[in-house]
């Protein structure tokens, strides 16, 4: 079988070994729906208690802040349309131009219905900062949400700053941490943001499951109806392996981080100075303050598709821009957002290195994209 390099952790991640055990019991023995009041249904009810509980302590939540979806899409549909339902006044909804597109297609939604959506323009760098956001925040919007790590060049967004402007122009604070989660502390408490949404997969958890982190005392109406599951706010019979799996693999990650960050920022200085040395030409897109392993490269006059299926063949998997966007030949709204030129964007590949990932690893993706670039 051919070993492949995997580099698109931002993408997805692999199931946390210690995870996909302790989901095991329900799937296959523990299976009682936990809405029973059955003796059969208690261990799974606990089991959903326990995840709520161990997942909110990571985060600085109180467990009753904690509520499970599908995925951080949905928790972002819900953050943005269930706020729309409230905005009686039609006060406008704040967000980025270089959001996830589950932000992005959720506000057309509600544009279309007649809330008005203003996009913000990052710096250059592809920060939003403090004072960005007051120039837009004298209207007194009604929700304003920036992403906290962006996932095509992994810049970190000043969460803190941001949500004290936000509060204090009368809005309410969302932030998509879909990327951020488990990769670097968090304290929603300490943050102060009104919602935060979040996927497993992105973390070392199972697809198919979320989290959405509601503060206590925001109103927000439910988003699915039907049952009473999830303190009557998401109905539907709740996906208790998935929820078990997502609890312990951010658990095993945030146990690990300053291990794992450590070992992820040393792949990255390798690999940034094995190109360096071999004199290969690049824009690096981002700042300083970004997660771990995100590398953006852009490369003049190279298409980012060709070098992602040449990396292919060599059995390396890295991402033209943003993954969920892959199958577009244009070029992505995020360097589009930091104006990024059309000689370099065109030549974007993300690679993005996780603790799965070894010196070898980065050795032989920088000895390939030396041959492919400079050949």
């Amino acid at each position: 079988m051919k070993r492949y390099i995997y580099a698109d952790n931002a993408a997805t991640t692999k199931l946390d070994t210690v995870a996909f055990e302790a989901m095991k019991p329900f799937l296959l023995h523990e299976y009682g729906n936990p809405s029973q009041l059955y003796s059969f249904s208690r261990i799974p009810k606990r089991a959903i208690r326990e995840a709520r509980e161990t997942i909110a302590s990571c985060i600085g939540a109180l467990p009753e802040e904690i509520f499970f979806t599908s995925s951080g899409t949905e928790s972002d549909n819900w953050a943005i349309k269930g706020t729309a339902f409230l905005n009686s006044q039609r006060r406008a909804t704040i967000t980025t131009a270089f959001e996830h597109y589950a932000i992005l297609h959720s506000c057309k939604a509600i544009e279309q219905q007649g809330y008005p959506i203003v996009y913000m323009n990052p710096t250059s760098d592809g920060y939003i900062t403090g004072e960005i956001l007051k120039s837009y925040t004298r209207d007194k919007p009604f929700l304003v949400s920036v992403m906290y790590a962006n996932n095509e060049i992994g810049t970190v967004q000043p969460i803190e700053e941001l949500c004290t402007v936000a509060h204090k122009s009368g809005a309410l604070f969302h932030t998509d941490a879909v990327q951020a989660i488990g990769h670097m502390p968090i304290n929603v408490h300490n943050l102060d943001v009104d919602m935060l949404s979040a996927s497993a997969h992105k973390f070392n958890g199972p697809k198919g499951i979320g989290f959405i982190y509601i503060k206590e005392g925001t109103k927000i109406p439910s988003y699915i109806d039907g049952g009473a599951q999830e303190s009557k706010r998401r109905a539907g019979t709740e996906n208790v392996a998935g929820i078990v799996g997502m609890a312990v693999a951010l658990k095993q990650n945030c146990d690990h981080l300053q291990e794992n960050n450590r070992h992820i920022e040393a792949l990255e200085f390798e690999l940034i100075s094995r190109l360096n040395a071999a004199g290969v030409g690049y824009i690096r897109n981002g700042g300083e303050n970004r997660l771990p392993g995100f590398i953006s490269l852009s490369f003049i006059d190279m298409d980012g598709e060709a070098i992602l299926h040449r990396m292919d063949l060599s059995g390396i998997c890295v991402s033209t821009g943003s993954a969920c966007n892959s199958v577009s030949t244009e070029i992505s709204h995020v360097l589009k957002a930091i104006r990024l030129t059309d000689k370099y964007a065109k030549g974007t590949v993300r690679i993005s290195l996780g603790k799965e990932n070894s010196q070898d690893d980065v050795e032989t993706i920088s000895q390939v994209i030396r041959k492919i670039v400079c050949t």
